[in-house]
């Protein structure tokens, strides 16, 4: 042991010694060394049966590559009754603390505070707070994601230089200015001419705005830190950062969910230092019912408090922007865009030919999209009668009996009668809620309601679904 145990107070107990003595030093508590992870839960048992079921026992596991601090803190944790912490970037806490992190804090959170009374909770309100209104939330996880060559850097790049140089409306939404932060792991010379079209379309002579010249591991302990310290050094805190693309600034498997945790953590620790939004810009998967959902394991829509779609232009028809989460509030209209092209002026090649990139304006819905519009609002309403009566499914479908959506129309108040909710429901009357859907291919009737056949909204659900569960 690291430290006495002569006053009452926290008792913590690590895995290696230079971790323990840092431990002792920051918090002026004694702390056990394990000597190994797999020593964590001998150990805390000993100190659990030395010193009584009342003695506040926390381990400070590591957090390494394999998982293993972690495993074994959770089986002593759960045998003994201890409660756990691990550093946010892979490491040990000595390790957190070479690299620039708060230990006082990550062991002694305060929680003087952490019980308040309801009454109190609600006396005054808390409004959310918006960069981008109803799109680019405050301090906030954010992810944009689409095929490639879709436009998702396109709008990326709309939003966030909007905000960087001061410009006050975006498509409609009021816009917060503040300093932005453009990681960038690709397509540098593309961002060039992007940002200088988009200067020169828009009239604007200043950004507050910095791009990084490459990629990096940003979840790694050496990736974060330079970033960390790049950031650290600029005149002005960014209240955005953007990381374009996921997948260069990922050391590790996309679709593992451990190595999208670490990912996600590295965020979450930008975030609490610098108090700002990570946007993360990310790939579609590649098949046709993949295209409204991000690549990878689903732990990445687990984690965002915002996700976003840009689905590319079909035809001659726009590129739409749909919000496909927003966990706080309602999720904003889908917007229209065209690319438009834009020639940079004095700008000109190797051969004297003048060059152009392209700029993001917002259009108008196409006419298929406003008459869709009514089925749109139709299968929202099924979908949450189907998450309100418990999300039942039918050969690997989404399925809803008759009598629940009869029920939910009359608690929703969507129906006034009985008999209003009996027209809604039935399946000849094609201008209706049923008839719209089963005409659309949405649904088919299947046993005493409907399954969901449609390989989109089938998805969607599901995988609602097993997030729930």
């Amino acid at each position: 042991m690291v430290g006495t145990m002569d006053d009452n107070g926290v008792l913590y107990v690590a895995e290696g010694y230079a971790t323990a003595a840092t431990i002792h030093q920051v918090t002026g508590r004694p702390c056990i060394v394990a000597y190994s992870a797999s020593n964590l839960v001998p150990v805390t048992g000993s100190a659990r049966e030395k010193y009584g079921p009342t003695q506040e026992i926390v381990i400070v596991a590591d957090n390494d590559a394999s998982n293993t601090g972690q495993k074994y803190a959770d089986q002593a944790s759960a045998k003994f009754g201890a409660r756990t912490i691990m550093p946010p970037t892979q490491g040990d806490a000595n390790d957190y603390v070479a690299w620039g992190g708060d230990l006082a804090v990550l062991l002694i959170p305060p929680i003087s505070d952490w019980l308040i009374p309801a009454d109190e909770f609600c006396t005054s309100p808390a409004p959310i707070k918006w960069m981008v209104k109803h799109w680019i939330q405050e301090d906030a996880l954010i992810m944009i994601h689409g095929p490639s060559g879709g436009g998702k850097t396109f709008v990326a790049l709309d939003w966030c230089l909007h905000i960087a140089s001061g410009l006050s409306i975006w498509n409609g939404h009021r816009v917060k200015s503040g300093p932005v932060v453009y990681l960038a792991g690709e397509g540098h010379h593309g961002l060039r001419s992007r940002i200088a079209a988009w200067k020169q379309h828009h009239g604007v002579s200043g950004i507050n705005m910095w791009l990084s010249k490459a990629g990096c591991d940003l979840n790694t302990p050496e990736g974060y830190m330079k970033v960390v310290e790049a950031i650290r050094a600029l005149p002005e805190v960014p209240k955005v950062i953007v990381v374009d693309t996921l997948h260069r600034f990922l050391s590790g498997d996309e679709n593992s969910a451990q190595d999208a945790k670490t990912m996600i953590d590295a965020c979450a620790a930008l975030m609490r230092e610098f108090g700002c939004s990570i946007i993360l810009v990310h790939h579609t998967g590649v098949s046709d019912e993949a295209q409204h959902r991000a690549r990878g394991s689903s732990a990445w829509k687990g984690a965002l408090e915002i996700e976003i779609s840009v689905v590319p232009a079909k035809g001659d028809g726009p590129i739409q922007i749909v919000q496909r989460k927003s966990k706080d509030a309602e999720e904003a209209k889908p917007v229209y865009a065209v690319l438009e092209l834009v020639q940079i002026n004095g700008w000109v090649d190797e051969d004297g030919e003048p060059v152009s990139s392209a700029v993001i304006v917002q259009t108008d819905a196409p006419p298929e999209t406003r008459k869709e519009a009514k089925h749109t609002s139709n299968l929202k309403i099924f979908k949450s009668a189907w998450e309100k009566s418990g999300r039942e499914v039918r050969d690997d479908k989404p399925y809803l009996t008759k009598s629940a959506l009869k029920e939910y129309l009359m608690e929703k108040g969507i129906a006034k009668t009985e008999q209003s909710a009996i027209k809604m429901v039935q399946e000849g009357q094609t201008n209706r809620l049923i008839g719209t859907l089963i005409v659309s291919e949405i649904i088919t009737p299947h046993e005493h309601g409907w399954r969901v056949i449609c390989p989109e909204s089938s998805g969607q659900m599901m995988i609602s679904r097993n997030e729930y569960k």
